[in-house]
């Protein structure tokens, strides 16, 4: 078998599996797994699947640039948005983080709620400068433009006095074995800091990442109270391995 067939075959058995497993595909192949690994190697450097230790999962479309990510499973983060929205209730303190599902999330807020609302993302403020009832309050850094987000030393120092009661968390990546996942180490800890500060801490997960891994960890699914995803198809592999871990999920 040539390297551009397994290759093919090999991405025909993630978007399948969900996973690969290199020892596993070496014996099923008849291949050493140097040879697996390194057509996992080449095809991640194309950007086709995220390497993880003994094998790969599927990479998230989540980690494109912040203007593409805007036309990606537009639907879905706006009804993602619409559900997470009612977690931020009247006279609460949120943080809303950065990124497109975060963003719709902001314009999904009542135009009379009146709460605290704290964020590292300037487009998420500006979208709720005409809620005259939300009290803003912005976290300053170095900002990071894939994302648009504040992130940094001088980001995580600044939110070490805060204290939130949820925490609207935007990842690239949700997998039932990865975890939640993202693709810039900076932005990962801010994430981490973040979420310590809050008292709760739900996930915003459009169709798009779900399945899905990226390159750094930000939080193990047991840490976060729960995933806010528009997806209801009972027989859905992840959200069944999900649901089998103890996940809450909210649809």
């Amino acid at each position: 078998m040539l390297g551009a067939q397994r290759q093919e075959l090999l991405l025909t058995r993630l978007r399948a599996d969900g996973r690969l497993v290199a020892k596993d595909l070496a014996v099923e192949l008849g291949l050493s797994e140097d040879s697996i690994r390194r057509d996992l190697r080449e095809l991640a450097a194309a950007g086709l699947c995220q390497r993880v230790y003994g094998g790969a999962l599927p990479v998230s479309p989540a980690v494109a640039d912040l203007t593409t990510r805007g036309g990606v499973a537009a639907d879905s983060k706006r009804r993602v948005a619409e559900r997470a929205a009612r977690l931020v209730t009247p006279g609460c303190t949120a943080v809303l983080d950065g990124g497109t599902t975060a963003l719709a999330l902001a314009r999904a807020l009542p135009a009379d709620l009146e709460a605290t609302v704290v964020t590292h993302s300037p487009a998420v403020a500006a979208a709720l400068l005409d809620h005259p009832r939300i009290d803003l309050h912005v976290i300053g850094g170095r900002v990071f433009k894939h994302s648009g987000v504040a992130c940094g030393a001088a980001a995580v120092e600044a939110v070490a006095g805060l204290s939130a009661d949820v925490f609207l968390l935007g990842v690239t990546g949700v997998h039932p074995d990865a975890g939640l996942t993202t693709g810039d180490s900076d932005e990962a800890a801010m994430k981490r800091a973040l979420a310590r500060r809050a008292a709760d801490t739900y996930v915003l997960a459009s169709a798009e990442k779900l399945g899905t891994a990226s390159a750094f960890t930000v939080l193990p699914l047991q840490d976060v109270a729960g995933i806010v995803t528009d997806g209801t198809d009972p027989g859905d592999r992840t959200l069944r391995a999900l649901r089998e871990q103890g996940v809450t999920l909210l649809p």
